[in-house]
């Protein structure tokens, strides 16, 4: 029997994810054990190997096979946009995509004013505010504290994840539009469901039960 691969998203989502998975009798010790260097983990009762990836090569690592699933945020998946099929939302991490911004911006937004958006989520930025809002903006890719970036006048808005806003807050902006709601999702190779269907399938189902049962 092969194994079938599930590579999951680094820190807290793959012990939520194993928490789902031990519920179903499905466990990996050596994973718990944070001396250990091993990068893939098996449990050969199950037929399973797991290995940990930083959350934005999931998506690579599925489409391209080398991984039959994976288990990452709803937000990379969309900025990645790679070939894949989405079957399961866990409602772990559960978070909202937002514009933010200053008060004053909202006229900017509301008006399709020409302005610069700072954001991790070049991919989801482009997307909302080209093909949804219809407004030309210029988008300017970051990668540490976006709130910084209306503070100091290097973009009027910013797109970044907001759980419960107080760092927005704390910095005197605040939500201004919703791009969409976020959560941990299961993705699967688009081969791999074809070829294993029934243990796929059958692994995708007894997560869901777990879920909906807590």
């Amino acid at each position: 029997m092969r194994y079938i691969t599930i590579a999951l998203a680094k820190g807290r989502l793959a012990k939520q994810t194993m928490k789902i998975l031990g519920e179903l009798g499905i466990k990996c010790e050596e994973m718990e054990d944070p001396s250990s260097r091993k990068l893939i983990f098996t449990d050969e009762e199950h037929g399973l190997r797991f290995f940990l990836a930083k959350a934005n090569d999931v998506p690579t690592y599925v489409e391209y096979g080398a991984a039959d699933i994976g288990i990452v945020g709803k937000d990379t998946i969309v900025e990645e946009g790679r070939k894949l099929y989405e079957v399961l939302d866990l409602k772990l991490g559960k978070c909202r995509m937002c514009v933010a911004g200053p008060a004053s911006a909202k006229e900017l937004l509301d008006n399709g004013s020409l302005i610069r958006v700072a954001t991790k989520y070049p991919n989801i930025a482009k997307d909302y505010f080209h093909n949804k809002k219809h407004q030309t903006v210029e988008i300017i890719k970051l990668n540490g504290s976006i709130e910084l970036a209306p503070i100091v006048g290097l973009s009027e808005v910013i797109v970044d994840i907001v759980e419960t806003g107080s760092t927005l807050r704390e910095n005197g902006l605040l939500v201004l539009e919703e791009v969409c709601p976020l959560s941990a999702r299961v993705v699967v190779n688009q081969v791999s469901m074809k070829m294993e269907q029934e243990r796929i399938g059958k692994l995708i189902e007894d997560m869901r039960s777990v879920i909906t049962r807590e």
